[in-house]
Formats: C-alpha cells, sequence, structure tokens
C-alpha cells in the first residue's frame, strides 16, 4: 500500500512572519502563500519550481479603506486556494492573511499547524488568539509564553 503525499499549504504575510516561515524551507515541496509586495516578488525564482508560490494582496491597518477591501479579497482568496490546492496540512507562522485559510482548512477536517511569531514574547499575537483554539499543533518560540498557550508545545526558535 503507497501513502499518499500531504499536500501542505505554508503561510504567511510578508515580513518577518514570512522570514521565520522560510526557515522551514526544507519542507517546501506543495505551496507558499503570502503577500504580494516588493519583498515576496522574486519568491518563484527563489524556490526554483520547489513549490508553487501564490499571493494575497497587502494588507496593512494604516489604512482602513484598504484594510477593509484587501480583508474582503483574502477571504475569498482563501477559498479559492483551498479549493485550488485541497491542501492536507496548512502550516503557519501568522498574521492576517493566515486566519481565514486556517478556519476554512479546519471546517473540512484539514489539519493547522501554528508557530507563535518570534515577536510574541510578553502578550498573544493577533493571528496566535484566533488560532489557538482551532489548531492542532500550536508551537511558541519562548517558554514564557505558556502562561498564554498552555497546550502549547516549545521546541524552541525557528531562528
Amino acid at each position: 500500500m503507497s501513502k499518499k503525499k500531504k499536500k501542505v499549504i505554508f503561510i504567511a504575510s510578508s515580513g518577518g512572519h514570512l522570514t521565520q516561515l522560510l526557515q522551514l524551507q526544507p519542507l517546501f515541496k506543495s505551496v507558499i502563500i503570502t503577500e504580494k509586495d516588493t519583498s515576496t516578488s522574486d519568491l518563484s525564482e527563489r524556490f526554483d519550481n520547489q513549490a508553487k508560490i501564490l499571493y494575497f494582496p497587502e494588507t496593512r491597518k494604516n489604512n482602513i479603506l484598504k484594510y477593509i477591501v484587501g480583508n474582503i479579497i483574502s477571504l475569498f482568496l482563501s477559498i479559492k486556494y483551498f479549493l485550488y490546492v485541497n491542501p492536507d496540512i496548512i502550516v503557519s507562522t501568522g498574521a492576517g492573511i493566515s486566519v481565514y485559510l486556517s478556519y476554512i482548512s479546519k471546517i473540512f477536517g484539514r489539519k493547522v499547524i501554528f508557530i507563535e511569531t518570534y515577536a510574541a514574547i510578553k502578550a498573544k499575537s493577533g493571528a496566535g488568539k484566533l488560532i489557538y483554539p482551532i489548531a492542532d499543533r500550536f508551537y511558541i518560540q519562548w517558554r514564557q509564553m505558556k502562561k498564554f498557550y498552555p497546550k502549547a508545545n516549545f521546541k524552541g526558535t525557528l531562528y
């Protein structure tokens, strides 16, 4: 009996969240989803067919109208990407763009793995707060975060 290869989506916002996710690069065999901006424009070249790259629009809270529209687009893209990839597992380091896809995946019985951001030392991140209740595995990068996430796993940092 042959083992079915698992389809995995790795998802993170651009910037620090993506930098952390890229520490898992040896695992990238399926799909990476991030925001489209100048820092992510070369991802396809960097992975040279190792993984398919899909994009969300950049959403930042400094422009409320763009933020609201960007979130609506992100919700629909999450549905579209879920149906397109049909993943078995979602792995994320946050932030906002990972929330919709994580919940959609959970609704359809898929596994959700979340790695709380390295920047979360004294408080929960927004995405961490939302994904912790549904995550199959939730990792923290600082021991002291156990007081916020008692069921989380501590394995050290991604750096």
